[in-house]
């Protein structure tokens, strides 16, 4: 089984400066129509997120629940499902002392990706990375998966991390063209 990881800020919706209420949320042209793609094609699509906000003391961990809900509600209405939301709500600078600490699941380390691997039985080398970050692209390249670069959000240069991505796409729906056209649609 394969899957596509898929950052949420700047690749599914807007990047907003700290996205901490569901009000915030605007789906990015495209995305919802390339996540339904993904499921037609029986690809789970799940994200992996970090959420300093949470560390931050903007959101509690329930608030962010909420807004997840709500991403789902956005998807749903244009017949488009998200198979899992995994979110690391852990900085090692966080402002609220239970968020302060080193984690595994924050990118560019690939907790989130080996749990989503753990849950639906994937193959890591078989699935793909999807964001806007170069934590994003280094997470993907460390669990070992495929990994694209698209030019929505952040567009790759933010320059914490170097590293290269396998592909570069404008945004989420050609990105999904590139898996399914050079990769197959059983990568």
């Amino acid at each position: 089984m394969s899957a596509v990881f898929l950052d949420r800020d700047g690749v599914i919706v807007e990047e907003v400066d700290l996205l901490f209420r569901a009000e915030q949320l605007r789906l990015l042209p495209g995305a919802a129509a390339a996540i339904r793609r993904l499921n037609e094609l029986k690809i789970k699509a799940i994200v992996v997120t970090n959420q300093a906000v949470v560390a931050r003391g903007m959101v509690t961990e329930a608030g962010m629940n909420v807004i997840h809900e709500r991403l789902r509600q956005m998807l749903a209405a244009e017949n488009a499902i998200l198979d899992q939301i995994y979110y690391c709500p852990y900085h090692e600078n966080a402002n609220l002392i239970e968020y302060r600490r080193f984690s595994h699941d924050r990118k560019p380390e690939t907790g989130m990706l080996e749990k989503g691997a753990q849950e639906f039985g994937l193959e890591l080398s078989r699935c793909f990375m999807v964001g806007d970050t170069t934590s994003d692209i280094l997470a993907g390249r460390n669990a070992g998966c495929r990994t694209i670069l698209v030019r929505t959000g952040h567009g790759g240069v933010d320059g914490k991390h170097p590293c290269v991505p396998d592909a570069i796409a404008k945004d989420l729906s050609a990105a999904v063209d590139i898996i399914v056209d050079q990769w197959g649609p059983a990568a």
